[in-house]
């Protein structure tokens, strides 16, 4: 029984037994990879600008009015891209005092229950993303700051991770509906 995110866990994600669901779920797999490499490099990168402003204000007392936003947007996107990955490992946190105590049956049930309550919360959730880029696309919104990038940018990184998030999600509660060895219990 896991209690955590393990940072190299023993295993890759699992893979459904169905043949398309194996092959879009290892598709995935290879995106949110890809996804994770491009992330480390904007951490480091934000690592980078908010060490910079610091540097740049104390020493040289030169303003920096873009540093803030550029790394919050930065930061927006490695949390929502990387939420598909975490989940491909099932890293999120997760309550599992019922699962020690409830027969298999009925922790199948549970485990499939919370993943379609997560996967109806998350499709909810990428549909407003996916509003509000659309809004601050047509309408061109932007930030109030003097720097004033337009807000399309963190909504649509927000709307393209919460809808990678999603589709995971599907994934694996399709796997565990249609794989007949349940080694996701």
């Amino acid at each position: 029984m896991s209690h955590g995110f393990e940072m190299a866990p023993s295993k890759g994600p699992a893979v459904p037994d169905h043949p398309a669901l194996s092959i879009l779920s290892r598709l995935l797999d290879r995106l949110n990879h890809l996804i994770l490499m491009v992330s480390m490099g904007a951490l480091i990168l934000t690592a980078l600008v908010l060490t910079y402003s610091v540097v740049s204000r104390y020493f040289f007392q030169v303003a920096t009015d873009w540093q803030d936003e550029a790394s919050v947007f930065m930061l927006v996107g490695v949390t929502f891209f990387c939420a598909a990955y975490v989940q491909s490992y099932r890293g999120h946190i997760g309550i599992e005092a019922l699962a020690g105590i409830l027969p298999r049956s009925l922790n199948r049930a549970r485990l499939i229950l919370v993943d379609l309550l997560s996967l109806l919360f998350c499709v909810f959730f990428s549909w407003k993303s996916w509003t509000l880029f659309h809004e601050a696309l047509v309408e061109g919104q932007t930030t109030t700051s003097t720097f004033a990038p337009p807000l399309w940018i963190p909504y649509s990184i927000m709307a393209a991770g919460i809808s990678l998030l999603s589709l995971q999600l599907l994934l694996q509660l399709a796997a565990r509906l249609t794989n007949h060895r349940d080694n996701h219990v």
